[in-house]
């Protein structure tokens, strides 16, 4: 990775006038962190939504951030969410800047006859903003050769009490997302099926890898992950797709080790007809439009993600386009404006 790359100086090397300005966006995928200089707070997520688009709101999503210290191993996670909840209620004391407005956090589904409990301390740490759970199923083959490598067991969508904690979800009116590696993918199917009564969000197009063993080798995967997502979407009405997360490092474009980050236009060349398989297969009432921040930063910049989302979606009615942009986000986490 190049040693400036996410630099705010490495960043500004792409400069774009914004592409349908007046445009309502939620984004629906977003963390915030403290990490080793790399901090992604409040003020750099404003910097990043007032560079052009009208970003309304927003869903933080776990990252594994200020878990707290000491108690129960199980109920650490609850530091995360009374973390983003304050960094939330910061966000309604300016309504021209984008207002936090879901959580979705995390805890280990398999916990049994403790997870009810647990859920419902996230509920009352979230002050009305809780809306799910990413138990994340990635499982790395090759985690040396990743810049994000998935640490789940292998086999953790097989496992019945996962599932039993993903039904648990749906029961209690709330959210689970995931993302995976795309060898993971057929696994995540069987799952959906299992589940059928949770509203499921599957993040980052299942992650087509393009690094270590999987590079050079787009085009066979490409073609497996396509059947892969019209077999999801056909038997699985529950799962929702967001699109975006597919500038990561691991997905092996290579433009983080770069002097400069991608344009617009380079994204949707290289990008584009994954975009456009996810629409034709799920519709655009279950596709959402993500930023993956600051993930995707090493990638490109958040205003310059957008004109490439734009420039993706223009083809497509103002209602289509509404949906993608706002109102799946809106229905799927029942936010409120």
């Amino acid at each position: 990775m190049h040693p400036e790359a996410g630099t705010i100086s490495w960043l500004s090397k792409v400069q774009e006038e914004t592409i349908d300005p007046e445009r309502s966006i939620i984004d629906p995928h977003h963390h915030l962190w403290r990490r080793r200089g790399r901090d992604y707070l409040l003020e750099d997520l404003w910097q990043d939504t007032t560079s052009g688009h009208t970003i309304t709101q927003t869903v933080f999503v776990e990252c594994g951030a200020e878990y707290l210290q000491e108690g129960p191993a199980h109920e650490q996670s609850l530091g995360e969410t009374t973390f983003v909840a304050e960094e939330a209620e910061r966000s309604r004391s300016n309504n021209e800047r984008a207002t936090i407005s879901g959580i979705v956090g995390h805890v280990d589904l398999r916990l049994g006859r403790r997870l009810e409990r647990l859920l419902q301390k996230h509920q009352e740490a979230g002050r009305g903003l809780f809306r799910g759970i990413r138990h994340a199923g990635a499982h790395a083959l090759y985690p040396e050769t990743l810049t994000i490598a998935g640490r789940a067991p292998k086999d953790l969508y097989e496992d019945s009490d996962y599932r039993a904690g993903v039904r648990m979800l749906g029961d209690l009116g709330l959210t689970f997302d995931t993302w995976h590696y795309h060898y993971q993918n057929r696994a995540f199917i069987d799952l959906a099926l299992e589940c059928p009564e949770t509203v499921m969000v599957l993040d980052h197009f299942g992650t087509p890898l393009g690094v270590g063993p999987f590079a050079g080798q787009r085009e066979p995967i490409f073609s497996e992950w396509q059947r892969d997502m019209e077999t999801l979407a056909e038997n699985c009405p529950n799962v929702v797709a967001k699109l975006g997360g597919l500038a990561m490092p691991d997905n092996g474009f290579g433009w983080c080790e770069r002097d400069y980050p991608a344009s617009s236009d380079e994204l949707v060349e290289a990008q584009a007809r994954y975009y456009h398989h996810m629409i034709d297969c799920f519709g655009p009432e279950r596709c959402m439009l993500e930023s993956n921040f600051p993930v995707d930063k090493f990638s490109i910049g958040y205003h310059t993600l957008y004109n490439a989302f734009k420039k993706m979606v223009g083809g497509y009615s103002n209602k289509a386009q509404d949906q993608m942009f706002s109102q799946t986000a809106a229905t799927v986490y029942n936010l409120v404006s």
